[in-house]
């Protein structure tokens, strides 16, 4: 727990208090169970068990999501409310290995209250007590109620503790996008309702009968796991390739992918926009891959023909990554994050709004990122320098608006700017002289007779 922030802490123990006194209370006020089978409850514990002890792993630090709680939401229906928290408080006991103490104790106090206010929901929407009675129509509606509390209730608390936990940045979303993932969480709810369903004709089996198609939904989400790290490692592949030709620009695409989606929060992009945005900083430079090293490397002025071939870069970019459909409109980030509001930039001399708003956002990041970083012929200015020369480019170079929203998050969040870069080795020709994305170096190009 002494590795938690206070506020964290404080939540947990508020909310482990909470359940405690929750079920205190409905032992003495309510006489314990009213008489449900104690068997019922034990076997739904083991079911819930089971599958909180193999959960699978988010693509959030240190944070994992089970099926385990449509065992919580069978409680609810066939033990009632406080049958349904004494269930979810059984995640204490998770056989998972490494899970410390407080992570225990958080997951048993948070499906416990879930449990109870699911369990009171359905009562109040009518929903019949005890196991169902063939056929169950009358228990779907109150069953629905009951899921579409404890689903939001359940994410609503792990977001809670991850965001006071600082484990979550707002550009972290724990699978995707929202909507869907609600709506598969919505779905898997649906295996309490069959576990309740079953109960009526062969009881405890049931709890059986639903594990094969309760272990199907984990490979389920650890398939859609398994497709966001493929995404993540060709980025990162992709991005190491750039950054090969140029000594000086490690790291650069993650500071501008990082940057970029400061300024896509900032103007309230959210979802599978700011994931677009965030794979789009890391790839704008990936056409640089096709521009001869020398020419990017070359010291003093540029051939026109040199010249062009580094304003083609962008298209270069796009047709490498063409074939990436998941890239959706980070393409367009891509293709334009050099073009200029007065229209005098590459490859499409694009002007003001017909810019998209992608390439807008990649070329703040990528002009300010480039300021702050070393390089063979300068050392880094500071955030405070690079700040006035976007605010001096803005409306001729840059979006003022993108400008003035980057500001506004730097002053909130802040930047760590990246170390300095110590010289290549003597033997090395990886030494740029000058850096095309740096507003301050504007590229020189001598006319040819």
């Amino acid at each position: 727990m002494r590795e938690l922030p206070w506020p964290a802490r404080v939540y947990i123990v508020a909310l482990v208090t909470a359940v405690a006194v929750l079920i205190w209370r409905t032992f003495i006020t309510g006489g314990g169970l009213g008489g449900p089978d104690w068997r019922t409850l034990v076997v739904l514990a083991l079911l819930f068990l089971v599958c909180e002890s193999v959960p699978t792993l988010l693509n959030v630090e240190q944070t994992a999501i089970s099926v385990s709680f449509s065992a919580v939401l069978a409680a609810v229906v066939l033990v009632g409310p406080l049958g349904a928290t004494l269930v979810g408080t059984v995640a204490v006991l998770s056989v998972r290995p490494g899970l410390p103490l407080v992570k225990r104790l958080f997951n048993g106090a948070q499906f416990a209250m879930c449990g109870y206010v699911a369990g009171e929901v359905y009562r109040l929407a009518g929903g019949p007590p005890g196991p169902p009675v063939v056929p169950f129509a009358d228990l779907i509606g109150p069953y629905a109620a009951a899921a579409a509390v404890f689903v939001p209730l359940n994410v609503l608390h792990m977001a809670i503790l991850l965001r006071l936990a600082s484990v979550v940045r707002g550009d972290q979303v724990p699978i995707g996008d929202t909507a869907r993932f609600f709506a598969s969480y919505l779905g898997y709810a649906t295996f309490g309702l069959l576990i309740a369903g079953l109960w009526a004709t062969v009881q405890s089996i049931s709890a059986v009968l639903v594990l094969l198609p309760m272990f199907v939904a984990r490979w389920a989400f650890g398939q859609y796991r398994a497709q966001e790290r493929s995404y993540e490692a060709t980025m990162a592949a992709l991005c190491q390739a750039v950054e090969t030709k140029d000594y000086y620009t490690r790291g650069h695409c993650t500071r501008v992918s990082k940057a970029a989606t400061m300024i896509a929060m900032e103007i309230g992009m959210s979802g599978e926009r700011l994931r677009a945005i965030r794979y789009a900083g890391m790839l704008h430079d990936v056409g640089k891959l096709g521009v001869p090293t020398k020419v990017l490397q070359k010291e003093g002025s540029l051939t026109e023909e040199e010249y062009a071939a580094i304003q083609l870069h962008p298209m270069r970019g796009l047709e490498i990554v063409r074939g990436i459909d998941f890239l959706d409109e980070a393409f367009a980030g891509i293709m334009h994050h050099h073009e200029r509001q007065d229209g005098k930039g590459y490859p499409m001399g694009l002007a003001g709004d017909e810019i998209p708003e992608f390439a807008r956002v990649i070329a703040v990041a990528d002009a300010f990122d480039s300021m702050t970083s070393d390089r063979s012929y300068r050392r880094a200015k500071s955030p405070e320098t690079a700040i006035a020369e976007l605010r001096k480019n803005a409306g001729t170079q840059f979006d003022p608006s993108m400008v003035d929203a980057f500001v506004a998050a730097l002053r909130r969040e802040g930047w760590d700017p990246p170390g300095r870069v110590t010289a290549p080795p003597t033997d090395s020709d990886q030494t740029v002289i000058k850096d095309h994305d740096d507003p301050t170096t504007p590229i020189q190009v001598a006319a040819e007779r």
